[in-house]
């Protein structure tokens, strides 16, 4: 072997020894994983944001590229949106992925991938969403109203809470998706982000009040014309938090990470909407989570843990953990081992529409992937994967 043959080989080994599995069994919890993306730094969707279709059979991810489907059950990754997008949500029933890109909102379609511009409006991107509607009529978000600037370092401040001082003037709007008209309708100088539709109701909005949890009333909601602002949640003790809301997939119930007060008590909360009732369920440090989400169906919940540099200061909370509601606790089960993956990058669980798997995105392997867990009886690996 040549020297400059064996240089070239000694340089691609570490490449190739870096390259994540495919598909492989956590030798902690048994369970089957694979990986979806193939490029490195390819990303899921922020945890309340749908990536799929409705029927299950494609998912949005993002990658270096730009947007990317993924087709079930082959697999297959094809590039759909080249380019830098954000503000990234598919909508379920239209088979339409809905985004920012250049200042101006488009949807492509999924299948055809034929794209179409919905509306120019640069100053959209400077805040939160996009959420699509219960009927596929409307997007909303939140924009900041004037010239967004810059968020600056405050000597001994984080920069949430140096964003959130800054007061600036916010609004919520809606875009019809027919005709392109942008619609301001709830204006504040609170930080109005998170927004997300109810999975139900088409004119029924939830948004945040963003800021440091222990300082704000961070959960509403309100309707699409500015009537009914509600709030869902009151602090109700010092340093009490609560936030990462999404909602039930009936719309019946907004979710909640709960603690009473930071750091000490952990629960996964809701409030049923019409009566205000209460829900609490109790879990352990070692279970808290950055995010929790639900299946399609209601019947499981996911989290996807945390490092002991997080607010829990878990000593053993770096798993991606599958929960049930039981009496007044969440029964849990762990499915991931992520030791390897540093938390400062969110792992975002989401469920697949049939409930079979849970996927996050992780750098446990290096650069950061999409990657799914088999969700313990749901059946055999044979979901839409």
């Amino acid at each position: 072997m040549s020297k400059r043959v064996w240089l070239c080989c000694a340089m691609l080994f570490p490449l190739m020894a870096q390259e994540p599995p495919v598909e492989w069994t956590d030798p902690s919890t048994g369970r089957r994983l694979i990986r979806l993306s193939t490029e490195p730094g390819s990303m899921s969707l922020y945890f309340h944001q749908n990536a799929y279709t409705a029927s299950g059979d494609k998912m949005v991810i993002m990658t270096p590229r730009g947007l990317a489907v993924v087709h079930f059950p082959s697999r297959k990754v094809e590039l759909l949106v080249p380019g830098r997008v954000s503000h990234v949500v598919v909508g379920k029933k239209t088979r339409q992925v809905f985004y920012i890109q250049d200042g101006v909102v488009r949807a492509t379609h999924l299948d055809s991938g034929v794209t179409r511009d919905v509306v120019t409006m640069p100053e959209l991107r400077t805040g939160s969403g996009l959420t699509v509607n219960a009927d596929e009529t409307m997007l909303a978000g939140s924009y900041i109203e004037g010239e967004a600037p810059r968020v600056a370092p405050v000597p001994g401040k984080s920069m949430l809470e140096a964003r959130w001082e800054m007061r600036l003037p916010m609004a919520l709007y809606t875009v019809d998706l027919s005709t392109g008209r942008v619609n301001s309708f709830y204006r504040s100088n609170d930080w109005l982000n998170h927004v997300q539709f109810s999975p139900s109701d088409p004119t029924l909005l939830m948004f945040c009040h963003e800021g440091p949890w222990h300082k704000v009333d961070r959960i509403w909601t309100i309707r699409t014309d500015g009537a009914g602002l509600q709030k869902m949640h009151t602090r109700s003790m010092e340093m009490e938090i609560a936030g990462h809301e999404f909602w039930n997939p009936d719309g019946r119930i907004i979710w909640y990470d709960l603690q009473t007060p930071r750091g000490e008590e952990f629960w996964l909360a809701g409030v049923v909407l019409g009566t205000g009732e209460k829900l609490r369920y109790k879990l352990d440090r070692d279970r808290w989570s950055v995010h929790y989400n639900v299946s399609w169906d209601g019947k499981l919940f996911a989290g996807d843990g945390g490092s002991p540099k997080m607010v829990a200061r878990a000593k053993d909370g770096q798993w991606i953990y599958l929960f049930r509601l039981g009496q007044r606790v969440l029964e849990w089960e762990r499915l991931v081992d992520m030791s390897r993956h540093d938390y400062k990058l969110e792992p975002n669980v989401t469920f697949t529409p049939d409930g079979r798997w849970i996927v996050f995105r992780s750098n446990m392997h290096g650069s950061p992937h999409v990657y799914a867990v088999e969700v313990p009886g749901s059946g055999t690996a044979r979901g839409v994967f």
